[in-house]
């Protein structure tokens, strides 16, 4: 049976400073993120930020049911064909190379949860075109994120963006509650019906995360145990941000910038 919390205004503020923290990881491991950089060095700089911030991975002793191990790392980069949970491993970015950073933290107890895609060097239009949609899709699903709706709304504004686009929607990953821990319930699919599922109410927080790949919605497992890429090798992008439902507006709790 899963269990739906609600939190307070004041747990809520307290979150703050984790959506802060995490987007400034974001913000510095996609800065670092040039053509030479190693991904094994995007890591530690991730590493480093922790242990300065006195925060705790979510990852490094993360070990779900579809992972082979542990995740040992503290970021998950995925590049090109590979879309979520890429495990860091020692690997040169390229020019042109299309990177998707994923990164959960805790902060006095609190966690979360974010993504970005970049392009290093040299863009191409299409990753350009399917990274844009992505944040579209993901802005989409923000503002659907209102008392009054239900998780099936947030679905099927972020699906509309992509399949205005052409894009194909995998629904085996998607976005989860975020509280204590870093998945929790409800489950946000990146597609669904409106006016079905869960009932958003103030103080419901969610990690909503729109992904997409460029010409497939299957994705396989990478022999690593953990990255999971498209399986006709196809580039994927991946958006997302940590928010909190209130009787307004949505707050964005890792908001860049």
């Amino acid at each position: 049976m899963s269990v739906i919390e609600l939190r307070t205004t004041a747990e809520i503020e307290q979150m703050r400073p984790a959506g802060r923290f995490v987007a400034s990881v974001l913000e510095a491991t996609s800065k670092a993120a040039a053509v030479g950089v190693n991904l094994l060095e995007l890591d530690a700089l991730a590493h480093e930020m922790i242990r300065e911030a006195g925060a705790e991975s979510c990852y490094i002793d993360y070990h779900p049911s579809f992972g082979a191990s542990p995740f040992g790392k503290v970021i998950c980069t995925s590049v090109n064909d590979a879309v979520l949970h890429g495990l860091p491993h020692d690997y040169r970015l390229r020019d042109g190379d299309l990177l998707s950073l994923d990164f959960a933290a805790a902060v006095d107890g609190w966690v979360a949860d974010s993504a970005i895609s970049v392009v290093v060097g040299t863009p191409r239009d299409e990753d350009l075109r399917l990274i844009d949609t992505t944040r579209r899709a993901l802005d989409a699903g923000i503002a659907a994120a209102t008392p009054g709706n239900r998780i099936g709304d947030i679905s099927r504004a972020i699906a509309e963006v992509a399949k205005a686009e052409g894009y194909s929607i995998n629904t085996d990953f998607g976005g989860h509650g975020v509280g204590r821990t870093m998945h929790g319930d409800p489950h946000v699919p990146n597609n669904g019906r409106p006016g079905r599922g869960l009932p958003l109410k103030p103080g419901l927080v969610v990690a909503i995360e729109p992904w997409f790949l460029q010409t497939t919605d299957r994705i396989f497992t990478d022999p690593d145990g953990w990255t999971l890429r498209s399986i006709d090798g196809s580039r994927g992008a991946h958006s997302e941000h940590t928010i909190a439902i209130t009787e307004g507006d949505p707050i964005v709790l890792t908001q860049r910038g």
